[in-house]
């Protein structure tokens, strides 16, 4: 369960989203995954909780529910310090979600990208909460299996495992058998990597990376395409040259290749107590100070939606004069969303249908409600162009108010049989011309008679001339379309989201879970391999459609075919991303662009 606030913190809810999920009535969005997207609500008493709303396209297949509601039931039984609770879910609904406890406080992965390794005191303290967190979760009869920087967050009084045993419920699905892996690369196991056997063990080498990460600043497997990190976490050793000497034991046990080599979580406590120069608590002061900086700044809570007033009937039933409706001032109060101690069992919520607006039972806790500002970083070589959707061309259309008059009719058949016999004599003026003017023998720019409408189908349309743009920078979340000249990126006009918009080209990089993807939403895209010279020709000619692709399997000169719904045909060349140090997300392109070169697609 995902509770660490994007860049943003607080983002406010769009058109798209709910405004209440099981009862809870959403305040916020925290963020978005590959599995759901993240809201922030209040129980009745008023505390902050994460919920986790399921895609669709997991919730529709059958294998993902089943798997989904037994992971669910077994992370209830998870009551550590170093966890975040499942409090509430409904695992049968038409989405299923799931409601956590709100961890104010950045995530791993954030913290390290905007403010450098942590200490190695911080280090071993992290380690030894991330080892108790496992130890309970292992005792609930999981095994994580997605254990990252990005799913341990960073509270003032210690770090939380999040989002443990969700992995397992969309492994083997219909989805991932079709290519998506379970697991972030740079963070597997051994056993992992080669689909060998899962255990507790797993989860331990994840843990010894993790540790090593918060002390480097980088995975101890390099960077690169997943393939060639998986390549070396099953065959090499990791790089440890910058690890501080401290931290060494228990780092490299954890990383044993072989899982019975590895430490059991009660060892991995211990050495971290040997390794420290003075007795391990946590405290206020567990963190550098920027660090802690960032969880008071997520400690200023949105405060939910404010409750419509009533609406009356759409459709008033007839009543005597003087009637005013009170169908929904007697109408029963929806029941409140159940706390404490979880079910087992039956779903906690069952899905009846609710009106548009629910009215909860228990009065909102007042906050402060904060300014959204969107996040201002600069944008990298290029002006953002104001993008406006160009009208389509109406025909106006008058309705009579009245049938035509006979009169009126008869002129109008005279006037159109009129207009159909000058037609014909033009058609029959035409055939009689000489050749080069209209006739069949053509001119010395129409051999053959084809005529501008080729309607003899024999003459080939021209081949487009390739237009080249060079050092595109493309900030996360935002897209590009081949039609503009030049290219410029933008976000989503309508709201939807690079994912779900209609960006012939989109980066779009997962605040949350830190997952990055390069793809279109506007049509398929190949990614060509080292023997394939990129080129018009070898665009039309593969067919490994795919839309999207993990930014980690392209390094600088990868070249991808976008082939667009609208007709066009570019060639990408992927030249790298922004550095850790840079204060903006984004990857640089070059693109080579054939318009209408292929067949636009009818909708």
């Amino acid at each position: 369960m995902g509770s660490a606030p994007s860049d943003g913190f607080f983002q406010p809810l769009k058109e798209e989203d709910p405004a209440v999920v099981g009862g809870y009535r959403l305040a916020a969005v925290l963020g978005a995954g590959g599995m759901g997207k993240v809201y922030l609500s209040y129980t009745p008493g008023g505390r902050p909780i994460a919920v986790k709303v399921i895609r669709s396209e997991f919730s529709e297949d059958p294998e993902f529910r089943r798997r989904f509601q037994q992971e669910v039931r077994a992370a209830e039984r998870v009551q550590g310090l170093y966890t975040a609770p499942v409090i509430d879910s409904d695992t049968e609904g038409d989405q299923p979600w799931l409601a956590t406890a709100y961890v104010p406080g950045p995530s791993l992965a954030h913290a390290v990208a905007r403010h450098g390794a942590l200490p190695p005191r911080s280090v071993l303290l992290l380690t030894v909460g991330v080892a108790e967190a496992l130890h309970v979760i292992h005792g609930a009869g999981i095994v994580h299996r997605d254990l990252k920087p990005a799913n341990v967050l960073l509270a003032s009084d210690g770090p939380r495992v999040i989002d443990f045993g969700i992995a397992r419920a969309a492994d083997s699905t219909a989805l991932t058998s079709t290519g998506v892996s379970v697991g972030t690369p740079a963070f597997m196991a051994p056993e992992q990597a080669s689909a060998g056997t899962v255990t507790p063990a797993t989860d331990v080498f994840a843990l010894g990376q993790i540790a090593a990460f918060a002390a480097i600043g980088a995975s101890v497997f390099g960077d690169g395409p997943s393939h060639a990190v998986l390549y070396r976490i099953v065959h090499e050793d990791p790089d440890l040259s910058a690890l501080p000497e401290e931290l060494r034991p228990v780092v490299t046990r954890c990383l044993s290749r072989d899982p019975a080599d590895r430490p059991t979580l009660t060892e991995v406590i211990a050495l971290c107590h040997e390794a420290a120069a003075q007795p391990l608590r946590q405290g206020e002061d567990w963190l550098p100070r920027a660090v802690a900086g960032s969880i008071t700044e997520r400690l200023q809570l949105p405060a939910p939606a404010p409750t419509p007033p009533p609406q009356p009937p759409t459709a008033a039933p007839t009543a005597a004069p003087g009637y005013t409706p009170t169908a929904l001032a007697a109408a029963p109060t929806p029941a409140a969303p159940t706390h404490g101690a979880p079910t087992h069992g039956a779903p906690t919520h069952a899905a009846p249908a609710q009106p548009p607006y629910p009215q909860p039972s228990y009065p909102q806790p007042s906050y402060p409600q904060p300014v959204y500002t969107q996040p201002s970083y600069p944008q990298p070589g290029y002006a953002q162009p104001a993008y406006t959707q160009a009208p389509y061309p109406q025909t106006p259309y008058a309705q009579p108010s009245h049938p035509p008059a006979a009169g009126r009719k008869r002129t109008g058949l005279i006037v159109a049989g009129a207009i159909a016999a000058s037609l014909v004599g033009l058609v029959v003026l035409g055939s009689l011309l000489p050749d080069g003017k209209g006739g069949k023998g053509g001119d010395a720019k129409d051999p053959g008679g084809a005529g501008a409408g080729a309607s003899s189908g024999a003459a080939k349309r021209p081949e487009p001339q390739p237009v080249s743009y060079q050092g595109i920078d493309v900030p996360q979340n935002h897209q590009l379309l081949f039609a503009d000249n030049p290219p410029r990126p933008a976000e989503e006009p309508t709201g939807a989201g690079v994912l779900y918009g209609h960006g012939d080209l989109f980066y779009y990089r997962d605040t949350l879970f830190g997952d990055e993807r390069f793809g279109t939403a506007n049509g398929k895209l190949v990614l060509l391999n080292n023997s394939e010279k990129g080129s018009l020709e070898t665009c039309r000619a593969v067919t490994r459609f795919t839309e999207k692709i993990g930014l980690d399997q392209l390094t600088d000169g990868s070249q991808v075919c976008v082939l667009s719904d609208a007709g066009h045909v570019a060639l990408v060349t992927y030249r790298g991303r922004s550095g850790a140090k840079e204060s903006s997300t984004y990857i640089k392109v070059d693109l080579t662009i054939w318009r209408n070169a292929g067949d636009a697609k009818k909708n």
